[in-house]
């Protein structure tokens, strides 16, 4: 209960975990037996306190659609290779890849996520930067002209990007002005970028445009796009990687 208040009321498994210095089978079994006596909610891969201020609304997304976003998440980490130095946002999708890139090793790891921080920290001889800038408590990182000065510094071998909706004529879109700009600068200093996005976020809409479609090199999704939404992404020249089923 601590350690979580710590955290500011919410906070995945492996943060907890990593904190504690415990194995994360332990975090759950402890976790289920607070969840059945009131003090905290369970969501998919961590918990919040109950009655916590404000909405949890990372917790919430990203329990749902756990196993499309896993899935998705196991073919990423296969791109990762060891020394490289990688960039991970704070969507709900790329904190499944940093749960599989705690199998990886000698990664320099840079992000504006707390919890892709504390996933990462420590873990097989990786360096973890975390990106300073003003904190947004319901994305749980770090945004603005202070992030985007410090992520300009670093040549990214890989970026993985998550988004809100993907639209033909559009490209990319995000409910968040602030993830939106992010997503726009790192694009610009990285050999590869990938997006993660599961099959639900075609044809969805969002107010805020995210990076040039053009910059954007592989998708990565459960289902290959169809229709004018799969002309545009072939127009865009983005490579269509459909992650393996179960």
């Amino acid at each position: 209960m601590d350690a979580l208040r710590r955290l500011g009321g919410t906070a995945r498994n492996s943060e907890l975990a990593n904190m504690l210095a415990v194995s994360e089978e332990t975090v759950r079994r402890t976790i289920k037996a607070l969840s059945k006596a009131g003090t905290v909610e369970r969501v998919h891969g961590g918990a919040y306190l109950a009655g916590v201020q404000g909405d949890p609304s990372f917790f919430r997304r990203i329990s749902q659609h756990a196993e499309e976003k896993r899935r998705i998440a196991g073919h990423i980490a296969k791109m990762v290779q060891d020394q490289m130095t990688v960039f991970l946002d704070v969507g709900s999708t790329t904190a499944f890849v940093a749960e599989e890139l705690r199998r990886a090793g000698n990664l320099t790891i840079v992000s504006n996520s707390i919890g892709i921080g504390q996933a990462l920290a420590g873990i097989n001889g990786n360096r973890v930067h975390l990106l300073g800038g003003e904190m947004q408590s319901d994305e749980r990182g770090t945004f603005g002209h202070v992030a985007h000065r410090q992520v300009q510094r670093y040549a990214f071998d890989l970026v993985v990007l998550s988004t809100d909706a993907i639209l033909d004529r559009k490209g990319f879109l995000y409910q968040s002005l602030a993830e939106a700009d992010l997503a726009s600068v790192v694009v610009r200093n990285a050999d590869h970028v990938v997006m993660a996005a599961a099959h639900f976020k075609f044809g969805e809409t969002a107010p805020y445009v995210g990076p040039d479609p053009r910059m954007v090199h592989t998708l990565v999704t459960d289902r290959a796009p169809k229709g004018t939404l799969a002309d545009s992404i072939g127009q865009w020249g983005v490579n269509v990687h459909v992650a393996d089923g179960p």
